[in-house]
């Protein structure tokens, strides 16, 4: 398990990884091609998904539990308009208290079991006064000002190199191919880059 700190050093990390998929394709023997990310208020598309193992996160090794309120905490394995895939219904968050080891483990896992693409979605704040309340935005980059990221420690190279390349930290083609798609269906999207924050946030009351 990891420490009671939240950490993990990367030397005992691969073998953690390989525990909890193994322990999934114990339950669903599929590959997936896309893992997916349900973000708050995105739980219900997990039901249009052709479920064929649905798994607790408590019962998947060293891996942590949502404690958000509409998050449902379970790992939904399946098809999506004929694509294999594995969705988390319900995310962790740092806020939560959980580590960034503890944070990315769940990816790292997704991985393990063969994802290609990676696809997060979330619900947050907007600073650009030109969006309006609902818009869906598509993260073209990122700024990073938790004061933290899963980096950190000791690297180990089967899961990655140090110093990962960011000048396309989000596929063009992928980004391209949702501007497309939205215009297909009609819906407005803006494009920006994300700002993390270790939330939540204090606001104003009005």
């Amino acid at each position: 398990m990891f420490g009671s700190d939240g950490e993990c050093s990367c030397s005992d990390l691969q073998p953690k990884i390989d525990e909890a998929a193994a322990s999934i394709r114990e339950t669903w023997k599929g590959e997936p091609r896309v893992g997916l990310i349900l973000g708050t208020g995105l739980g219900g598309l997990a039901s249009q998904i052709e479920q064929e193992a649905v798994i607790a996160y408590g019962d998947i090794p060293h891996f942590p539990t949502s404690t958000v309120e509409s998050h449902a905490g379970q790992l939904v394995c399946g098809t999506l308009a004929g694509v294999p895939i594995v969705a988390m219904e319900g995310r962790f968050h740092y806020y939560e208290g959980y580590s960034m080891q503890q944070v990315t483990f769940p990816v790292r896992v997704m991985k393990a079991l063969g994802i290609e693409i990676l696809v997060v979605t979330n619900a947050a704040g907007g600073m650009n006064p030109q969006y309006e309340l609902g818009d869906l935005m598509i993260i073209e980059d990122q700024i990073n000002l938790l004061g933290d990221n899963p980096l950190i420690g000791v690297n180990d190279d089967n899961l990655g190199t140090r110093f990962p390349d960011m000048c396309e930290p989000y596929d063009r083609g992928l980004l391209g191919l949702a501007r497309a798609t939205a215009l297909e269906l009609g819906l407005n999207t803006q494009q920006g880059v994300f700002v993390a924050v270790a939330g939540p946030q204090p606001g104003n009351s009005c």
